[in-house]
């Protein structure tokens, strides 16, 4: 094994899963980082409104990038269940599809967002004040989806056999040039909202790169070869009925999000602003559960894929347990401190009291996601991945649908609209308990 593996299948699960699951968080909020430099660049030397067009494509970036990223875990779990099953030659037949599939994502996936921006911005509501900067960031952070795809699909095939801190090496050299960049093209060149998008599309490029690099150079099952690059059709049907599925999930919680970022704009630039500035800080909080649902997902494919089931429900309760130690340290310091965390992006008062809000809204509950996030990613480790896309559709975006168009147009409040998380949360886990006691007592052997 390569130093930076992990041995799933043998020894203390504990331990493991947090050298698995803290460098995948990190990654993950490496990943928001480079957003949130933008906002931040965007939030003191350009002004709110421009900080507020940014945040408005939070949530069809987050689109794109869920699909995609979705994609990826179903790559990561069809070449972990593999490697837990000493199936070597299928395993790097999975690499190679995987590659492929990367890279036909990443540019039919930039094609067709593309197309897609003037009626997003129109369905959105889009105030006047930002539309025009709000295009322009999006436009040119979209040529940049190649590379999220890319760097994705490759981080997918690190993780499968517990390497998580490849991707996070790569993840921080493109956010210091990231930075580097931003306050090049904004304080030297002038180029507003046009620049961090530049910048943040060139360090999504450095970080596929540098992964490129790193699967030509590694050894064994991983190691890619572009001389023998094929498509297995078999993996590429497994990796898509895991990941699309799971892709799906991602997508319904950032299309019930659209929805309600077109409610956020209906109340003004202040509000827009507050919920970028917030949407900042709560991410990484969830970087975290999900990094140890990521986890979660890989420990069970690989001891899944070996035949060890016991090992398999052991995984699940210790990451489960650890996700909430760890999330809820990080919940009480962002609660305790959150003014002066929100002030890092904007200190006009209005911006920061809604912020607040948001944030007492969305970071205090985070145990419900907690639990959906590390049952989720055990049925997907289990290969069954169709059940929790289903339930996110059903509760998550059914109830924010409804939410919006009845309470919200009943009392238009930010407190109104801010309530919908916590309760399509509660209603997602419950459904998740019950759907995961299910299938456990129904579960198949894993594909031959």
């Amino acid at each position: 094994m390569n130093a930076r593996d992990i041995d799933m299948l043998h020894g203390s699960l504990w331990d493991k899963i947090i050298i698995f699951a803290l460098p995948l968080a990190i990654t993950g909020g490496m990943q928001q980082f480079l957003n949130a430099t933008d906002v931040f660049t965007l939030g003191q030397f350009v002004g709110k409104n421009a900080m507020a067009a940014v945040g408005n494509n939070t949530s069809m970036v987050g689109l794109i990038v869920s699909l995609m990223m979705g994609l990826s875990l179903g790559a990561n779990v069809v070449i972990a269940q593999n490697i837990g099953a000493q199936k070597i030659d299928r395993a790097q037949s999975a690499v190679s599809t995987a590659f492929i599939l990367a890279g036909i994502c990443g540019i039919l996936f930039c094609i067709i967002a593309e197309l897609l921006v003037e009626p997003i911005f129109y369905f959105l509501e889009v105030p006047s004040s930002v539309v025009e900067m709000a295009e322009t960031y999006l436009r040119i952070f979209l040529l940049g989806l190649p590379a999220i795809s890319f760097y994705n699909f490759q981080a997918a095939i690190f993780r499968s056999k517990g390497d998580t801190r490849t991707p996070l090496i790569a993840l921080v050299f493109a956010s210091i040039a990231n930075i580097i960049l931003n306050l090049i093209f904004v304080l030297q060149f002038d180029l507003g909202v046009a620049g961090v998008a530049a910048a943040t599309v060139l360090a999504n490029f450095l970080s596929a790169l540098i992964l490129f690099r790193e699967l030509l150079k590694a050894e064994g099952i991983i190691k890619l070869h572009l001389n023998a690059l094929i498509v297995d059709k078999e993996e590429l049907f497994e990796i898509v009925r895991i990941g699309l599925p799971a892709g799906i999930q991602g997508m319904v919680f950032s299309l019930s999000n659209l929805l309600i970022q077109a409610a956020i704009n209906s109340l003004g630039a202040d509000a827009m602003a507050a919920s970028a500035a917030a949407f900042t800080i709560e991410i990484n909080v969830f970087c975290v559960v999900n990094g140890f649902g990521q986890a979660t997902t890989t420990f069970v494919g690989q001891n899944y894929g070996a035949g060890n089931l016991p090992r398999c429900k052991r995984a699940t309760w210790v990451s489960m347990g650890l996700s909430a130690f760890f999330t809820q340290t990080l919940c009480f310091m962002i609660l305790f401190f959150v003014e002066e965390v929100l002030s890092l992006f904007n200190e006009d008062p209005e911006v920061l009291r809604l912020g607040a809000i948001r944030l007492w809204y969305i970071v205090a509950p985070e145990m419900l996601n907690v639990i959906l996030e590390t049952l989720s990613g055990a049925l997907r480790g289990y290969g069954i991945s169709m059940t929790p896309a289903v339930i996110t559709l059903i509760c998550v975006c059914g109830l924010r649908v409804t939410w919006v168009f009845t309470a919200f147009e009943k009392i238009p409040t930010y407190e109104t609209l801010m309530l919908v998380y916590p309760l399509s949360w509660l209603l997602t886990t419950i459904c998740l308990i019950f759907a995961y006691f299910y299938h456990i007592k129904r579960l198949k052997p894993a594909r031959k």
